[in-house]
């Protein structure tokens, strides 16, 4: 009776391990799949492959976004030191 325990615990550890292998077959971690997004996303992967003008529109939005989203940040860092 304990050995069958013993074997359905083990053949449900494999399963569960296989399964999260399968889920982040990269082995990358959160940092890295959050990178790899990123890139994907700049990148204007989710855009039309066929239409390169809107590929291009997109990457280029979103690199200015990029932009506007670092000179708030640096503005806002400089506002708090200078004490404002």
């Amino acid at each position: 009776m304990a050995g069958t325990r013993d074997g359905e615990s083990d053949a449900e550890s494999r399963r569960i391990l296989e399964r999260v292998a399968r889920e982040e077959p990269s082995g990358m971690g959160l940092l890295g799949r959050g990178a790899e997004r990123a890139r994907g996303h700049l990148a204007a992967d989710d855009a039309d492959q066929n239409d390169w003008i809107e590929i291009w529109g997109t990457r280029i939005g979103r690199a200015l976004g990029m932009v506007a989203i670092v000179a708030f940040l640096v503005w806002l860092a400089i506002q708090i030191a200078s004490g404002a």
